[in-house]
């Protein structure tokens, strides 16, 4: 099975840093073609960025296919594009929130998610609401680190992000946690061992997802 994983913005530590984790997750057989957009934000906080970032999610993934990739995954929080991809790509679309949303939701814990800016809350709210799981969801909340600091060295994002965790637990309940961004694809075993709780990385998820749908006769692989 060979399955695509596109970032939909252009840094390109970002995708490395989702490909390792992709590859990670992997079980035998499965084959990662990590891509990044070659055109579009260099980060997607919010709506406006997520509409740029089209074109160059598009163009990706239509590259893909022509590779052969049985499935795809769009690594971003947002599902930026994901309605539009699954017309036209030919195997299964996986966005990695909606991935770690279904991979909270079975581990039968009410679950908050920790995002990065304020701005991306309203985005991930609505995407709740449509795959039917906001009942299931304590609260959303920013950590306020912008996505790009996440790739700076030294570890201040982390504990910002580590100390929204550890307000999630206390304050609503929360069984589990979902990382909300690509970006924090590497802290999840870190913050889970830290907190006490399941943290759900989306592009693991997403790669497990992708690879039993694919068993299931969803996919060519």
């Amino acid at each position: 099975m060979r399955l695509l994983l596109v970032n939909p913005n252009t840094t390109v530590s970002m995708t490395e840093k989702a490909a390792e984790a992709a590859r990670g997750a992997a079980p035998a057989g499965v084959e990662i073609l990590a891509r990044t957009s070659l055109s579009g934000p260099a980060s997607i906080q919010g709506a406006e960025d997520g509409a740029a970032a089209l074109p160059g999610l598009f163009a990706a993934l239509r590259a893909g296919a022509a590779e052969g990739a049985d499935a795809a995954i769009i690594a971003c929080f947002d599902d930026t594009g994901l309605a539009e991809a699954r017309g036209f790509f030919p195997g299964p679309v996986l966005g990695i929130g909606q991935a770690a949303f279904h991979a909270a939701a079975l581990s039968g814990h009410r679950f908050s998610v920790v995002t990065t800016l304020s701005v991306s809350i309203p985005v991930i709210e609505e995407n709740l609401v449509t795959y039917g799981l906001a009942a299931l969801c304590a609260r959303v909340r920013a950590s306020e680190v912008p996505v790009l600091a996440l790739e700076e060295p030294g570890g201040a994002a982390e504990a910002q992000v580590s100390a929204e965790i550890g307000r999630a637990v206390a304050e609503d309940g929360a069984g589990a946690i979902v990382l909300g961004c690509a970006g924090m694809a590497d802290l999840a075993d870190r913050l889970s061992a830290a907190h006490g709780v399941p943290v759900i990385d989306g592009v693991r998820a997403a790669v497990r997802l992708a690879h039993a749908m694919a068993g299931l006769g969803n996919g060519r692989g």
